[in-house]
């Protein structure tokens, strides 16, 4: 950048303050990112739509991989992220929740059912979410978003070498799957 270290502190109070500026801006590309693909699908493309997000996540991360290490990679010791960053970060879950919402098939039944304590946070998240979702169904996309980011992470950090070459479409399978799972039609 062309200045010491210690000049940032000219721009930010703090280090904490600094690395929120960071999250924050992580966040709002990441989220921009998938919001912007997803919106040059038709909205009664719901598979398409789904997957552009899920694309779209990973290639923001695969270009962007230091930015994506502090999203999702090891926390910082000693540093607490501020509230805000909290919707920013929950972008591509609602993305995925209001893709279901706009059509997803009924459930079939389901062999495990949803705890208690899970059924009621999930309960919470949908009555603050304009749209209805069972839990099940919530349940099932956010089985979606922690497999998509699982994989992502495996791929940015290393963890697919030497074991998967097949990446771009490891991942394509493993969405399309996300997508089965949360009832969204081929």
């Amino acid at each position: 950048m062309g200045i010491v270290a210690s000049a940032l502190y000219r721009y930010f109070p703090s280090r904490d303050a600094l690395l929120a500026a960071l999250i924050i801006d992580g966040y709002e590309a990441i989220g921009t990112a998938a919001t912007e693909a997803e919106a040059t699908l038709p909205r009664d493309d719901l598979r398409g739509r789904w997957l552009a997000v899920c694309h779209a996540v990973r290639t923001w991360a695969l270009s962007h991989p230091a930015e994506y290490g502090l999203l999702y990679g090891n926390p910082v010791p000693g540093y607490a992220a501020p509230q805000e960053t909290i919707a920013l970060a929950a972008k591509v879950v609602l993305l995925l929740a209001d893709i279901v919402i706009d059509g997803a098939e009924p459930l079939e039944s389901v062999s495990s059912p949803v705890p208690d304590p899970v059924r009621t946070d999930l309960r919470r998240l949908i009555d603050q979410h304009p749209g209805d979702l069972p839990e099940e169904q919530l349940d099932r996309v956010f089985i979606g978003w922690t497999h998509l980011f699982g994989l992502i992470n495996f791929e940015v950090f290393g963890r697919l070498d030497g074991m998967i070459q097949a990446r771009a479409e490891y991942f394509d399978h493993h969405m399309a799957l996300m997508a089965d799972l949360a009832g969204i039609p081929r």
